[in-house]
């Protein structure tokens, strides 16, 4: 892309005077691995592709499905029974071609996950199981890579940064991943569609304040309810 034509796209962003020139410039630099294309991992992309991120890898390996459309908003009728990450390659390509996007379709294990994660300058957390949060927890602190966590849950979500500058992470604020029967899911209980969006974007807003090297509050859990409408926040 040209020179003017990066400026005119995201002009909006530059103008921040927090942001500026220099600020794009390390946006355009970033690299980011983002793990689940579902209801967090949707918004999560579209915001970070549209903000420029310079590389952008999305690691699943589930199939879009019917019900997958009230909340994963990259995907669409078309792409039923397509993997996630090809639908969203069609994204991105007609969002924001200029991005080197790296869809990645393996399921992140002990195996894999040092060699996927290393790559990358800041990791989000969009899964939607303990064993994939806690491995990618522990393979962050390992490589010392920041990570950008969420979760969400019929009308309420969760957000934080952890390991990032020396901050705390996952195993200080829950030491244990809960045994599975022991954690409720959107299969079985739901979630109302854009909540994930809220969430998400908060997710997104963090690793772009990441990238440009701007404040990140952490050590905190930021616990929003939109049924009560109340944003927490709980140190730790």
């Amino acid at each position: 892309m040209e020179e003017h034509s990066v400026f005119e796209r995201y002009s909006r962003q530059i103008f921040i005077e927090e942001v500026g020139v220099s600020g794009q410039r390390k946006v355009m630099q970033t690299k980011v691995l983002i793990v689940g294309a579902g209801g967090l991992g949707s918004p999560v992309l579209q915001y970070l592709a549209a903000a420029g991120i310079g590389q952008i890898a999305l690691a699943d390996f589930d199939r879009v499905e019917l019900h997958n459309l009230n909340r994963q908003v990259i995907h669409s009728m078309k792409h039923i029974h397509a993997a996630k990450t090809a639908s969203a390659a069609d994204y991105m390509a007609a969002h924001n071609s200029t991005i080197d996007f790296q869809p990645i379709q393996v399921k992140i294990e002990a195996s894999n996950a040092r060699e996927i994660l290393a790559p990358f300058d800041i990791i989000v957390d969009c899964c939607d199981n303990f064993h994939t949060r806690y491995l990618l927890n522990d393979t962050c602190v390992e490589l010392g890579k920041p990570l950008v966590y969420g979760s969400i849950y019929r009308f309420e979500g969760q957000m934080a940064v952890f390991n990032y500058q020396g901050s705390k992470h996952l195993r200080h604020l829950f030491p244990v991943a809960p045994l599975p029967e022991q954690v409720p899911n959107c299969d079985e209980n739901g979630v109302l569609g854009p909540l994930p969006g809220i969430i998400g974007s908060m997710m997104a807003m963090q690793v772009l304040k990441i990238a440009i090297a701007l404040p990140v509050d952490c050590n905190q859990l930021t616990l929003v309810d939109t049924f009560q409408w109340r944003f927490t926040k709980i140190c730790f």
